[in-house]
Parts: C-alpha cells; sequence; structure tokens
C-alpha cells in the first residue's frame, strides 16, 4: 500500500504541474479568473483527488475503513468542500448551491447503504443513475462555479459522487477502477481503437459527420489534448457508463444484451451536442461505445475502455472534427 500511494502522489503532483502549466499556456483562461485563480486550482485539486486515488486503491481501503453504516452515509459531505473552497474566498456562497451539494450525496448514500442491496442490479440502482445522469446533463450544479473555463468541475463533482456509492457504499464488483497500467489492459485498449477506426472513419464519412483536416499539431497540443481528454472525458464517462452501469446491466440482462444496450444510452447520452437533436453524434457515439465497452468487459479493467475512448476522441479532435 505503501508503495501504491507514492506512486498516487507522484502521479497526481505531475498531474497539477501538467494542467498548471496548460492554464499558463491559456492566459484567456487566467485572466477570466483573475484573483479567484489561487481558489478555482486548490477546488480543482480536490475535485481530482478522489479521481486519481481511487485508482490507487483509496476506495477499498476507504470501504474497509469506514465500517459503520452512519459514517458511510455522511462522509461523502465532504465532497462539498472544494466548492466552499471556490466559493467563500470569493463572497459567493450561495446556500441554494451548497444544501443541495451537501444533502445529494448523504441522501444518495443513504439510498443505497439502507438496507443492504444484492449483488444484481435493482430499482434503487436505476434511481440513483438517473439522478446522478440528470445532475451533469441538466446542469443542475452548474452555478456552483460560474465562471468561465471551470465547466468540468460539476461533471468531476457527479463522477466523485459516483464513485464513492459504487466502490465504498454499494460495494460493486468487477468496477475495474484501477490505474496502475497493466500491459493487458493497455494492450486491450489499443486493440479496440484499432477494431473501431474502420468503422468510425467509414460511417462518419458517409454521413457527412468527419471531415479529414490533414494537418501537423504540435506536440504540446496533442499532450495537453491527451490530458484533458483522459481526465475530465474518457475516465467519468467510461466508468459511468461502463464500470457501472454496463456492470449492473449484465447482472439483469447477461453480457451481450448489457454491452449492447449501454452502448444505444452512451450514444443517446449525446443527443445534445449542438442546438438541435444531432443523429449522426448519436450513431457514432454509439457505435464508439461499442467498442468502449467491450474493451472493458474482456478482463474488466477501466483503463482499457478510458485508453480506447481517449485515442479515438483525440484522433476525431485533432483531425476528423
Amino acid at each position: 500500500m505503501g508503495l501504491r500511494m507514492n506512486r498516487a502522489l507522484a502521479s497526481f503532483a505531475a498531474l497539477l504541474l501538467a494542467l498548471g502549466l496548460e492554464v499558463h499556456l491559456h492566459p484567456a483562461v487566467a485572466a477570466s479568473l483573475s484573483s479567484h485563480l489561487p481558489y478555482a486550482l486548490a477546488s480543482f485539486a480536490l475535485l481530482l483527488a478522489p479521481l486519481w486515488f481511487f485508482g490507487f486503491g483509496a476506495g477499498e481501503w476507504l470501504r474497509d475503513a469506514a465500517r459503520s453504516s452512519g459514517l458511510r452515509i455522511f462522509l461523502p459531505a465532504l465532497l462539498a468542500v472544494p466548492y466552499l473552497v471556490s466559493a467563500i474566498p470569493a463572497h459567493d456562497v450561495r446556500w441554494a448551491i451548497a444544501v443541495p451539494m451537501f444533502a445529494l450525496p448523504v441522501t444518495l448514500a443513504a439510498f443505497l447503504e439502507l438496507p443492504a442491496l444484492p449483488a444484481k442490479m435493482v430499482g434503487r440502482d436505476v434511481v440513483v443513475l438517473a439522478v446522478l445522469a440528470l445532475t451533469y446533463m441538466l446542469r443542475l450544479l452548474g452555478a456552483a462555479w460560474p465562471y468561465p473555463g471551470l465547466a468540468a468541475f460539476p461533471k468531476l463533482f457527479v463522477v466523485d459522487l459516483a464513485l464513492y456509492l459504487y466502490v465504498v457504499v454499494r460495494r460493486l464488483a468487477g468496477v475495474g477502477y484501477w490505474f496502475l497500467p497493466g500491459g493487458d489492459a493497455v494492450a486491450r485498449g489499443l486493440k479496440e481503437w484499432i477494431y473501431f477506426l474502420p468503422c468510425g472513419i467509414g460511417l462518419g464519412w458517409a454521413t457527412g459527420f468527419i471531415h479529414f483536416h490533414p494537418r501537423l499539431p504540435s506536440a504540446t497540443e496533442v499532450s495537453a489534448e491527451l490530458l484533458v481528454t483522459f481526465l475530465l472525458v474518457a475516465i467519468p464517462e467510461e466508468l459511468f457508463f461502463r464500470g457501472i452501469l454496463q456492470n449492473l446491466l449484465e447482472t439483469r440482462l447477461g453480457r451481450r444484451p448489457a454491452l449492447l444496450l449501454t452502448a444505444v444510452l452512451f450514444g443517446l447520452a449525446h443527443f445534445n451536442k449542438g442546438a438541435t437533436f444531432n443523429w449522426r453524434y448519436v450513431l457514432l457515439a454509439a457505435v464508439a461505445g461499442f467498442f468502449y465497452g467491450r474493451a472493458w468487459r474482456a478482463r474488466r479493467q477501466l483503463l482499457a475502455s478510458v485508453l480506447t475512448h481517449t485515442a479515438v476522441d483525440v484522433v476525431w479532435s485533432l483531425w476528423f472534427r
């Protein structure tokens, strides 16, 4: 555990340094935050910490340490602290936001905790996942960080809560939330990306959704795109759709139906990318979701599907958007 935690701390410090450099390279973001920048960065670090350290076993440690139901129920109220770290120095604490941010984690934790749930997906899982999805998709917590460039903060809050609920409270088996890279996870993730490429590019061209832009991006641009996509897009979405949703659906429907249904739901989750319903985006996302699901279920390693997802999105963003 000690060596693993040292790796987690070192890599987390490196991530914060890289993200700090990314902010430095975009002075418009820093200028828009002005004197609030240090507090925004501190808030971001606190939001990122559960996402990162759970990937090194912190979730299992916390699950073993929080042995009483009461502690497991009230502990996630701490997830609202990043909001206060950002809002208090700005003298902008909004109780209409603060109260739900403290109450929502506690309420959902109690809902899953009492009484204990079976291993199979039940109605309470459906309710909790729907609440989490709607909280993010309807931007119900968007006012918590009302500054340009901080749109990912509410997303991180929701994914931190999902992690806590399903790793610590629900104790869902087979999530595969583990960041120490294994050769098998990396190979599987890249293999599914290669499998997807002809399908994605062919379907994208056939529907007119993608257009090739020949260009040579800088190493800095590629690195920034990889980092941001990995942390703020691939990990949160793969946790929700593969590690939790597909995982739970398998307990009721079996492997193949769960894979297909999760891919369809993943596609539909992209319906609002634009002013109108973008059926091309939904279709491409559903096809991509099929390959992401295959990557995860091969060894039940979330890192595999996260790598596939990251590679797909980065290639699309740099050359086909």
